[in-house]
């Protein structure tokens, strides 16, 4: 029997294979961090061309059709979809992501954490830049968030302790910045 252009059989290896990569993907990025999510390079943008031709060749098989397509696609908006309403779980949202990190405080910079995250000082001098920072001194924090965007929080202002309550590295910020 054929769904349009595809037999059932192959219509369950495109649902298969795009839940298998779907999941695959939430398992690297989980091990990899919060980096492969970060504002892209040359290189990270050339990776993630690769990537998605990759998974599209994974999820759509060796001929792929328009249905196949539709149904893979389909498949991925409904994977989404289930995952967002996982992810109204605490428990199951901090075991699916990566909490944020904590990369300085206090003007200091953390390198174990660069290296934790992946990010290079210069990446980090120029996310500082970008936040009008003149002064490492300037810094009460600077976290890496779960979708790989960096945050920079001044000195000057205190931050409210519930912003910070997710932060891994978050005992290491000077009492002054932190509003109880």
């Amino acid at each position: 029997m054929h769904l349009v252009g595809l037999t059932w059989a192959d219509a369950l290896a495109v649902i298969v294979s795009a839940a298998g990569v779907y999941v695959a993907f939430l398992l690297l990025v989980r091990l990899v961090g919060q980096r492969a999510l970060a504002a892209m390079s040359s290189f990270d943008f050339a990776a993630v061309i690769a990537l998605g031709a990759v998974m599209g060749r994974a999820v759509l098989g060796y001929r792929p059709t328009l249905a196949a397509g539709l149904l893979g696609m389909g498949t991925l908006f409904v994977l989404q979809a289930l995952f967002g309403r996982l992810r109204r779980n605490r428990r199951l949202d901090r075991a699916m992501s990566n909490l944020p990190l904590l990369l300085m405080a206090n003007g200091e910079i953390l390198h174990d954490n660069l290296r934790k995250a992946q990010i290079v000082e210069d990446e980090l001098r120029q996310k500082l830049r970008l936040s009008a920072v003149h002064r490492y001194d300037d810094v009460a924090a600077v976290i890496l968030e779960r979708t790989g965007a960096i945050s920079v929080l001044r000195r000057g202002e205190t931050i409210d302790s519930d912003l910070l309550s997710d932060v891994r590295g978050r005992e290491l910020l000077a009492p002054e910045h932190i509003r109880r």
